[in-house]
């Protein structure tokens, strides 16, 4: 059987070169999602995290929960409670308390000069 004939419509040569018109857009596909992995973050202090918490945790300049969950592979409320007792020994300050965030420093020697003042 022949080949028909294109009524009315004109081949790629004949109009000359590639359509213009954009036609059909490729379909974009999903993206695999990325995989996390799970943290095993202790629950509870063994006495050799606690002791490098307490004895680290001061010489750092920024102390957030977030930081000591990373550093120490602890949980959050393992992290906060941690930073109050620093804060309680007067060994860390507070810098700013927000309802999301509170974020601590090291205590210079100024800042404990205050508080040995006031004690007594």
């Amino acid at each position: 059987m022949p080949a028909k004939a294109t009524k009315g419509k004109k081949t790629e040569k004949e109009t000359g070169g590639s359509t213009t018109s954009g036609g059909k857009a490729k379909k974009k596909k999903w993206s695999k999602g990325k995989v996390r992995d799970k943290l095993n973050n202790m629950v509870l202090f063994d006495k050799a995290t606690y002791d490098k918490c307490v004895k680290d945790l001061p010489q750092y300049k920024l102390i957030t929960p977030a930081v000591v969950c990373e550093r120490f592979k602890v949980r959050g409320s393992l992290a906060r409670s941690i930073i109050g007792e620093l804060v309680k020994k007067g060994q860390i300050r507070q810098v700013v308390k927000h309802s999301k965030q509170e974020i601590y420093t090291r205590a210079t020697k100024d800042d404990a000069a205050p508080e040995a003042d006031a004690a007594k």
